[in-house]
């Protein structure tokens, strides 16, 4: 198997308005769209995004009522406290503060329109203990 790209796709209420939110303050760039579903791509080691409107008949009939639920997009970056000072001046809201795990994980997170959870991680050096 030779996997060539990774894509995760999310049902929303309103691809408008999370399209909009990883554009604006993730750096995305649409590749696509139609009505209900909107292709973002950073072109770099991101994973590309799709969005799709919760009831689009393109879905298998037991998807279609889904919403993205219980899902953390979590992104590896290298500059945690830059991302986060910028993201709070956009006004993006932090809906979990920074915070440093035992085992090095540093993390925030924020929270696009439709309630998609968005996390930050930085790996540092867990401190000795």
């Amino acid at each position: 198997m030779n996997i060539t790209a990774t894509t995760v796709s999310l049902t929303v209420d309103d691809v408008i308005a999370s399209r909009d939110f990883l554009v604006t303050h993730l750096g995305y760039q649409e590749k696509a769209a139609a009505d209900g579903f909107a292709s973002l791509s950073r072109g770099e080691a991101a994973v590309d995004v799709v969005l799709l409107r919760r009831g689009i008949e393109v879905l298998p009939e037991d998807q279609r009522d889904q919403r993205a639920s219980g899902l953390i997009l979590a992104f590896t970056v290298s500059d945690l406290a830059g991302v986060l000072s910028r993201l709070e001046s956009e006004g993006v809201a932090v809906t979990m503060p920074l915070r440093e795990e035992p085992w090095g994980e540093r993390l925030f997170q924020v929270t696009d329109p439709n309630g998609v959870v968005i996390q930050f991680v930085e790996w540092v050096t867990p401190a000795a203990g």
